[in-house]
């Protein structure tokens, strides 16, 4: 009985690793291609870096100029802050400058987690 369930638990955690792969990969092509515009993980572009955006405070890479708004907001970046974020900035922290949205809470949590695989 006992290895029955040690088997079972090693074939759910391969299960999840896979699924996990699976949603970061899925993640990768589309920030790419939803955020890579505006966005890269490594260096500012017309938005700031995002590699360790997880746990990090909002408006804190020194060398990129946030709005105001972003600045004083408050947030830490973390699964449930960005999901609110990429479904509407705006309403989140209104008077920012990012008015992209991704609409679709499936390609959302694929980019949330790919950044969250970019560590913090």
């Amino acid at each position: 009985m006992k290895r029955l369930f040690l088997a079972a638990a090693a074939a759910m955690l391969i299960w999840s690793a896979a699924i996990r792969a699976e949603d970061i990969a899925q993640g990768r092509a589309l920030f790419e291609r939803r955020c890579g515009g505006c966005h890269a993980l490594d260096r500012d572009k017309e938005g700031p870096r995002l590699g360790g955006v997880f746990g990090r405070a909002a408006g804190v890479v020194a060398s990129f100029d946030y709005s105001e708004a972003l600045r004083k907001s408050g947030l830490k970046w973390n699964a449930k802050t960005l999901d609110r974020w990429l479904a509407g900035p705006e309403t989140v922290v209104p008077a920012t400058d990012m008015n992209f949205r991704v609409p679709d809470p499936a390609e959302r949590q694929a980019i949330i987690a790919f950044l969250r695989s970019k560590g913090k």
